[in-house]
């Protein structure tokens, strides 16, 4: 806007106050009456001296005005994605938590169950062991029984004892070259 346009509209502005200043008081009112052509006739003026980089400027403020409400609109749609995304994120954080937990638990209670198992299975074979030689220490005590019925009793000089055994020990087995 040039100087001499900024001037021509103060000018009318001026000439629009006067105008409503000098203006006849309606009786019992604050109301003025303004002749509305001589008011008009100045508005006129005023509009066709407005530079076009007001009515440019004008756009401008009603264009930054929408761009503004679409960037909110957007803004929010933007915060509220992030929002979900950030809850998603927190929800599977939560699950693989949960996960883990889970995991370690059924781990250690595995890990305990084998412990159990092992222990009663070695508790379970140290018995049949104990059984088993329990049993060879009876095999073996009547395998040295036997053997002990079947040695007889010699007196240092090769004569058999008299009364013991080694003669019904004699009589029990049968001799075939005696026959």
């Amino acid at each position: 806007m040039s100087e001499q346009e900024a001037r021509a509209l103060e000018d009318l502005l001026f000439d629009l106050r006067e105008l409503i200043e000098q203006a006849r008081m309606m009786p019992m009112s604050a109301s003025v009456l303004v002749n509305r052509d001589e008011a008009l006739a100045i508005i006129e003026d005023v509009l066709a001296v407005t530079p076009e980089e007001l009515r440019r400027a004008r756009w401008l403020l009603k264009e930054r005005d929408e761009f503004l409400a679409e960037a909110r609109r957007d803004a929010g749609a933007i915060v509220d994605a992030a929002r979900t995304q950030a809850e998603r994120m927190v929800e599977r954080t939560e699950i693989a938590r949960e996960a883990r937990r889970t995991a370690e638990q059924v781990i250690a209670d595995a890990e305990a169950d084998a412990r159990r198992l092992t222990h009663e299975a070695e508790d379970f074979i140290d018995a049949r062991l104990l059984t088993f030689e329990e049993t060879l220490e009876k095999t073996l005590a009547a395998v040295r029984h036997g053997r002990d019925r079947l040695q007889p009793d010699i007196d240092p000089l090769g004569a058999p004892v008299p009364g013991s055994d080694a003669q019904a020990v004699e009589r029990e087995f049968f001799d075939q070259d005696e026959v």
